[in-house]
């Protein structure tokens, strides 16, 4: 492993794209930011981290990562506060789950400290790419990908770790609609479920362009034996509250270990709601929304950050959720707060970039 403390060598653009930004209106997934950080992996070490100025990166046809899918990322956000100091969410989970992801895809762990490092350094050098305007922020994406030149069926022994940045908006701006999916799988036990791999998310592309045909926001993935067990949403996990409680399905082996997830627990117990992590069935959620139990239901994650759900497709049948989410509105607002610097951080999440 590399010395973390390893200076980072910056290398600043020449001119930047800062002012053909418009931050009302952000184009989601599209804007990015001067520059990026990369770290390779050879000779069985990391090295020669740099900050410099995004652009193409020259990739050999062969590169293990197109053709065994060895890829993983993780998502984050990057907040300010009023006095104008970036801060950063829990970035020691995100490096923890990323050294857990490559684990299982057989890809080297990352120093986490460099990990961290990198961001910040990114960050502090693009902090006007930051939006002010609540609910946004500047989206972050590490990732790390297999690109020795080599046909053949085994763990690569080159890699690229990389972060780009992106300005990001409001994810929903209003209350969705999920589709139960009957057919497709997103995960099973003992596969990949649990690690951000890329390849998850193509797996889950037609499927949720199906959904959407259909006039749904996302996917709600159900187990891959008996299609009945609710797993999580395309890009969140998923709290319900059923007779007064928050359930959330139990991580059996298929289910991504949210961070935004995690948190959400910790506040709703803060807030004094009891949170139940268990199997919960499509079923059971339609029978509590029949018989009124069911209160509110919302999709947690990085992107999203609180996803309000209205109704949930299944079968030929529609299961009413609710029209109001007062506890998720109250949770978002929460984190929101914690983020930019407006309510004490009393979990200890935030760090600051100097």
């Amino acid at each position: 492993m590399m010395e973390t403390m390893q200076k980072i060598k910056i290398t600043k653009c020449n001119e930047s794209k800062l002012e053909t930004i418009d931050f009302e209106n952000i184009p989601l997934g599209r804007a990015f930011t001067d520059h990026m950080f990369i770290c390779d992996y050879t000779d069985g070490k990391w090295q020669e981290p740099r900050i410099e100025p995004l652009s193409m990166i020259p990739t050999h046809p062969a590169a293990m990562a197109l053709h065994y899918g060895q890829a993983i990322f993780e998502g984050m956000k990057a907040t300010v506060t009023e006095s104008g100091t970036p801060m950063l969410f829990r970035p020691y989970k995100n490096a923890a789950r990323l050294n857990f992801s490559a684990d299982r895809m057989g890809m080297p762990s990352f120093p986490e400290d460099l990990f961290v490092d990198g961001l910040k350094e990114l960050v502090n050098l693009e902090r006007n790419w930051i939006p002010k305007k609540e609910g946004s922020a500047l989206y972050l994406r590490p990732f790390m990908y297999a690109d020795e030149p080599f046909i053949g069926m085994r763990a690569a022994t080159s890699y690229k770790f990389i972060i780009i940045a992106s300005p990001a908006g409001p994810f929903f701006s209003k209350r969705i609609k999920l589709y139960a999916e009957k057919k497709y799988i997103r995960a099973a036990e003992g596969g990949t479920g649990e690690a951000k791999a890329a390849g998850n998310y193509a797996a889950a592309i037609r499927p949720t362009e199906i959904a959407k045909s259909k006039g749904y926001d996302q996917v709600l993935w159900l187990d891959a034996i008996e299609h009945k067990y609710i797993q999580e949403v395309g890009t969140m996990n998923i709290f319900f509250k059923m007779d007064g409680k928050f359930v959330t399905p139990i991580r059996d082996g298929a289910i991504l270990d949210g961070i935004t997830r995690l948190s959400v627990m910790d506040i709703l117990k803060d807030l004094g709601h009891e949170v139940i992590e268990r199997p919960i069935t499509i079923d059971e959620v339609q029978e509590a929304s029949k018989d009124g139990t069911l209160e509110e239901a919302f999709g947690t994650g990085t992107a999203v950050g609180i996803a309000y759900i209205q109704e949930i497709g299944w079968g030929d049948e529609m299961i009413h959720v609710s029209n109001e989410s007062p506890v998720g509105l109250e949770v978002n607002k929460i984190l929101n707060d914690i983020k930019t610097g407006k309510t004490e951080d009393k979990f200890g999440w935030m760090v600051p970039v100097a």
